[in-house]
Formats: structure tokens, C-alpha cells, sequence
């Protein structure tokens, strides 16, 4: 059983958030069959994360890693190889996939390795300094004092 959010009433109060909408209805459409290839997300600190995952049999030139905006994509495709021998039971995954996973805003892609069958893609949120929290100064309230020193700058510009 499916339970499935009807969003209709914040759309009409709420403006500017249809981003968080449309991840929300995308997630409910997500099936557990989409759990190929297994994979970690691991957050070390405030604004630093790693996927790991889990891509034995594949190599580095059968996997390409894309960013666009705020959705990253990893997709395996398996180079077709020469059948050597019968195969009675083939369990290793050698079928391509394609894992996509949404990103906050500001979250770049720092670097990416392949080593021993693991993928290991290193993230970083990096906020613009116009975003970061600033301390303000607190003057002495008086607005002839404000209004003195922009006339002091701009006689010293001129």
C-alpha cells in the first residue's frame, strides 16, 4: 500500500518552493526495485560528504559522473566482452544502471576515485560569502554620525 501526499494546498499559499515540492512527489514515486548498485552517503562535518558505491566489474572508462545544476548522475555502462565457458549461475551485476541523486543548493562535486570495485564520489557544500552569516556592528545610534562619515567617503572619492 502506497500512501501518496496531496500538495495542492501549500502550492496556493507558498511561492518559491516549488523546488522542495517536485523532490517530495519524486520520492514518493521511488520503488525499493532501485536498489542496484548499493551505495553509502556518509557526512564528515558541517558541509562535507561522500557516496560510496559498490561497482565490482566495472571500469573507470565504464563509468561516467555528470552534474547538472543540482542533480547528480552516475551511469554504469558495461563494455560487451568475449564469453569465455558456459555460465552456470552469474551473479555478479553486469547490467548498466543509472543512480541519480539530488543536491542542495551550492553542493559541488570535489573529486571522484575507483579503487577496489568502489566508487567514491567526495562533495562539499560551498556557500557564497553573500549567503554566510556576517556579525553587525553595532554604532552609537546616532544618524547625523552615519550620515557624516558617507560625507567624509565620498569627499575623499572626489
Amino acid at each position: 500500500m502506497r500512501n501518496e501526499f496531496d500538495f495542492a494546498p501549500l502550492y496556493r499559499s507558498s511561492i518559491g518552493f516549488d523546488r522542495v515540492f517536485n523532490l517530495l512527489n519524486n520520492a514518493q514515486r521511488l520503488h525499493a526495485i532501485d536498489s542496484w548498485p548499493p551505495y553509502d552517503i556518509v557526512r564528515f562535518g558541517e558541509d562535507d560528504y561522500r557516496i560510496s558505491m559498490a561497482v565490482a566489474g566495472f571500469a573507470d572508462r565504464e563509468l561516467d559522473i555528470t552534474q547538472d545544476r543540482n542533480v547528480l548522475v552516475v551511469k554504469g555502462t558495461k563494455a560487451k566482452e568475449p564469453e569465455e565457458g558456459e555460465y552456470l549461475h552469474r551473479g555478479i551485476g553486469a547490467q548498466g544502471f543509472e543512480r541519480r541523486f539530488e543536491l542542495a543548493d551550492h553542493v559541488k562535486v570535489e573529486t571522484a576515485s575507483l579503487k577496489n570495485g568502489l566508487l567514491t564520489i567526495a562533495l562539499k557544500r560551498e556557500l557564497p560569502e553573500a549567503m554566510k552569516p556576517r556579525r553587525i556592528a553595532i554604532g552609537n545610534g546616532s544618524p547625523d554620525a552615519k550620515i557624516s562619515k558617507l560625507i567624509e567617503a565620498e569627499e575623499k572619492v572626489a
